[in-house]
């Protein structure tokens, strides 16, 4: 039998999947038969209900052409956002800014590695413009291949150990990224002392005040050592630094605060669909960027943010039997203490959950940073397959709890009504398919 050759065959695939638009031709013909396994992989992981596709195409493609990043973003505008928390809101707010003016590729799935950034870039083969979150270890790389306009960065603190390392490793990747790439405006959180030496090393930075929740990480100055006073909103090292100049807070242009975004161009109200402190901080770096990197009105962007309610389903209400289930995902130290902000004290049962897996960090020392709080007189539950670690940081914390391992259980198991989820990253995916299942079933019967 005859084997159809590599290049009948990518053509034959193309054609059939409509996948290169008029406006974007690949003369390579490596890249062609790339583009083409990787949505035929997609396709088939969809169809056969094997996952979402958000990662199985930019893994064939990029099996087939290692230069398939480079070539898919080569000629377009793209931004990309980065940080420890606060990266899947982010992108969201920005691409939707520009939307207002722009088409635009991103990967809003929250697939942020090389292989969903990939599958992103096949996804809006035909945009004009690419906003991406990236993964902070893997940014050095992505910026390399795709020499983006802007590089958003929010905020860096400890983050799943036992993959990432000490924070202070992240920090010097990215400065060093930043010092190769000086054509790249840097959008950074001058509130962050980490992010704030990430910035100092750009050739052009926009300054924003988008606050800094969590300071457990920013005690010492990354370039000395030093040790670092926290006065109000300002920051100083009490160290000099090699130049003999000041590490200190640098002079914001963007701010926000409860009364509103305060930019350049004046003062604007923000009333966002989500809530929570670091979101509005999350909506001034957005707004910032679409605004001073790519030409966006400031009136503009900002109603378009405004608009964003769902990053998903990290904030949604699930109704299953007689309880109504609100979802809020918590992965680090500065994540736990942001979400249990969020945490309705009025609501009739709490589930705290919580999972070891890889895409979680399998150290789960950072439970012991948390400071968990009087929850009052919430029915909390402790669960998930690392529910047992948790127990005991609960117990240590004189949290009164129940252990109940299933997470379905454990919302059952709550008294009828509105039930707060705290969970980590697996542990919140893994329930929320559940609890879709679930409320699916109950509608259907």
């Amino acid at each position: 039998m005859k084997t159809p050759s590599l290049k009948k065959t990518a053509a034959a695939a193309t054609a059939a999947l409509g996948v290169i638009g008029a406006a974007r031709v690949f003369p390579k013909l490596r890249t062609q038969a790339a583009i083409s396994a990787a949505h035929l992989a997609t396709f088939a992981s969809q169809k056969t209900g094997r996952g979402s596709g958000g990662m199985i195409g930019g893994l064939v493609a990029e099996k087939i052409d290692p230069e398939i990043m480079r070539n898919l973003g080569a000629g377009r505008p793209v931004a990309i956002v980065t940080g420890t928390n606060g990266k899947s809101t982010t992108t969201r707010m920005l691409a939707t800014a520009l939307k207002s003016k722009f088409s635009v590729a991103t990967n809003d799935r929250g697939d942020n590695m090389d292989a969903g950034i990939i599958s992103a870039l096949l996804a809006g083969i035909k945009a004009s413009h690419v906003v991406l979150e990236c993964d902070e270890l893997h940014v050095p790389a992505v910026v390399k291949r795709l020499k983006p306009q802007c590089l958003i960065v929010l905020n860096l603190s400890r983050d799943q150990l036992d993959r990432v390392g000490e924070i202070n490793k992240v920090e010097r990747a990215l400065r060093d990224c930043v010092t190769e790439n000086p054509e790249m405006t840097v959008v950074a959180n001058c509130d962050d002392v980490l992010v704030s030496s990430i910035g100092m090393a750009a050739k052009k930075v926009v300054w924003v005040s988008a606050g800094a929740g969590w300071v457990g990480d920013s005690v010492s100055c990354p370039r000395t050592g030093g040790h670092v006073v926290h006065e109000g909103d300002h920051w100083y090292a009490v160290k000099s630094l090699p130049d003999g100049g000041e590490f200190s807070r640098p002079a914001p242009t963007w701010s926000v605060d409860a009364d509103g975004l305060h930019s350049p161009q004046g003062e604007i109200e923000l009333s966002l669909a989500l809530p929570g402190r670091a979101n509005r901080g999350n909506a001034a770096q957005a707004i910032a960027a679409a605004v001073e990197c790519f030409g966006v009105e400031l009136s503009v962007a900002t109603r378009a943010v405004e608009s964003v309610d769902d990053v998903a389903g990290r904030y949604s209400t699930i109704e299953v039997g007689e309880h109504q289930v609100h979802l809020l995902l918590a992965k680090n130290p500065a994540g736990w203490q942001e979400a249990m902000s969020m945490v309705d004290r009025g609501a009739d049962g709490l589930v705290i959950a919580v999972n070891g897996q890889v895409a979680d960090g399998e150290d789960l020392s950072w439970l012991w940073d948390v400071k968990f709080e009087d929850f009052g007189d919430l029915a909390v539950k402790a669960s998930g397959e690392r529910g047992t670690d948790l127990a005991v940081r609960l117990t240590y914390a004189d949290i009164e709890h129940e252990l109940v391992s299933d997470m379905v259980d454990a919302v059952k198991a709550c008294p009828p009504g509105r039930v707060e989820v705290l969970a980590n990253y697996t542990a919140f995916r893994d329930l929320k398919k559940a609890l879709e299942r679930l409320s699916a079933k109950e509608e259907g019967e």
